[in-house]
């Protein structure tokens, strides 16, 4: 494979070289399983190097301010907009290192912001230039303890997201088939919805107990859709279909039978109360384990390497054609491929193919592919990620491609 790394400028392989390293930290705790890359001591002295320094003046967007009071509904994209022409840059504008990257410097409402500018680079720090010591964060009391990252600013409109990182689930083709099933409801009814008593059944040999150190909370899916690379048509995964929460209530046991003489025995289902529901629920559909709730806090950036990813699908409407702004897709690279949390993509438009009206053999053509705006990972499964559609200037479709930003 060619080396592109030989066909930058000097500023342009120190970006680089920084963004290899820096991205290496910018992860979520539930990224862990994201494939891990070797930082060579060059590369992270050049990360240091860049990192202490800032990005140059010619990166900060026009109107930049020059001190900043964070507020409530504020996010650090919104923020990082408001700072750089290339948001992606932020690490390199908040001054962070390999190690603070990982965790990063956290910002809170009330905290003031101040732009640093010298030598032809800006940096942005929490208190002016040239105090000492480190900023305090003052919280107001509560009426019940709440943690400070808790309350620290999330890189998007959590309520975009935050939906998609309980449903989606990508599984592999038998995990929906082993997984326990609802048999019947409570009042024989067909459909069921929140508030609703259901009884389920696990798989032959694991019957759904209520016992110490068994889930309790679960997620109720149907429908696994195959995912399919829109290139090579390979299958990727399977998406299920969330449709809502359930409540273990009573486990699953065995009642002999009134009158038998031959030790004949009932299994009774386990109990099961629906809540959250987005679908009705009917005998039939799937329960797998809720996942436990974590903080989510990531910094946007760049990808580490060349990257070329496609759109798999959009998220949550087979009747929609086209995605736009604060929209979900999924595409066709996972943690295997070294997709984290956090990372910044170009959308690309997939060039239509058309007939060349003007060739009197009427040749087929294809457009070439145009910007289209940009996309954030934020959930990453082994093979299939999913994003938020930042910015977008026409619709996005299946096929179209992600690119590193520009």
């Amino acid at each position: 494979m060619h080396d592109k790394s030989n066909d930058m400028t000097a500023p342009g392989r120190v970006r680089a070289a920084a963004f290899a390293a820096l991205a290496l930290g910018a992860m979520l705790a539930s990224a862990a399983q994201a494939q891990h890359y070797p930082i060579t001591p060059g590369q992270r002295a050049t990360a240091q190097q860049v990192a202490s320094r800032g990005v140059p003046l010619s990166e900060l967007a026009v109107n930049a301010p020059d001190t900043y009071v964070v507020k409530r509904g504020d996010t650090l994209w919104g923020i990082s907009g408001m700072y750089l022409q290339r948001p992606w840059r932020w690490p390199e504008l908040w001054g962070m290192n390999l190690q603070q990257i990982a965790n990063p410097h956290l910002i809170y409402p009330g905290q003031t912001l101040y732009l640093e500018k010298a030598d032809g680079y800006a940096r942005l720090r929490t208190s002016p230039a040239g105090a000492g010591g480190t900023e305090t964060v003052r919280v107001s009391p509560r009426t019940r303890y709440d943690s400070l990252a808790a309350s620290a600013l999330p890189t998007l409109k959590m309520h975009l997201i935050e939906p998609f990182l309980v449903e989606p689930l990508v599984v592999d083709e038998l995990t929906l088939e082993q997984a326990p099933r609802i048999v019947a409801t409570r009042d024989e009814r067909v459909i069921m919805a929140s508030g609703d008593r259901v009884y389920a059944r696990g798989p032959q040999g694991s019957p759904l107990e209520l016992e110490p150190g068994v889930p309790r909370q679960y997620r109720v899916f149907r429908n696994a859709v195959v995912l399919k690379d829109p290139d090579t048509g390979e299958v990727l995964g399977h998406e299920a279909q969330y449709l809502g929460r359930a409540e273990l209530v009573r486990g699953e046991s065995v009642e002999p039978v009134p009158g038998a003489k031959d030790g004949e025995a009932d299994i009774v289902p386990a109990t099961l109360d629906l809540s959250g529901t987005k679908e009705a629920i009917r005998a039939g559909d799937r329960l797998l384990p809720a996942p436990q709730r974590s903080y989510l806090n990531f910094v946007p950036h760049a990808p580490q390497t060349p990257v070329q990813a496609s759109v798999v699908s959009i998220y949550g409407s087979d009747a929609v054609a086209n995605a736009g702004q604060n929209q979900v897709i999924a595409i066709n690279l996972g943690a295997q491929d070294g997709m984290e949390a956090g990372l910044v993509l170009q959308l690309r438009t997939r060039g239509e193919r058309i007939k060349d009206k003007t060739d009197e053999d009427r040749a087929m053509i294809r457009l070439p592919s145009e910007a289209n705006g940009l996309a954030m990972v934020f959930l990453t499964f082994d093979r299939v990620s999913y994003a938020l559609i930042l910015q977008a200037g026409r619709g996005v479709r299946v096929g179209d491609r992600l690119v590193n930003p520009e």
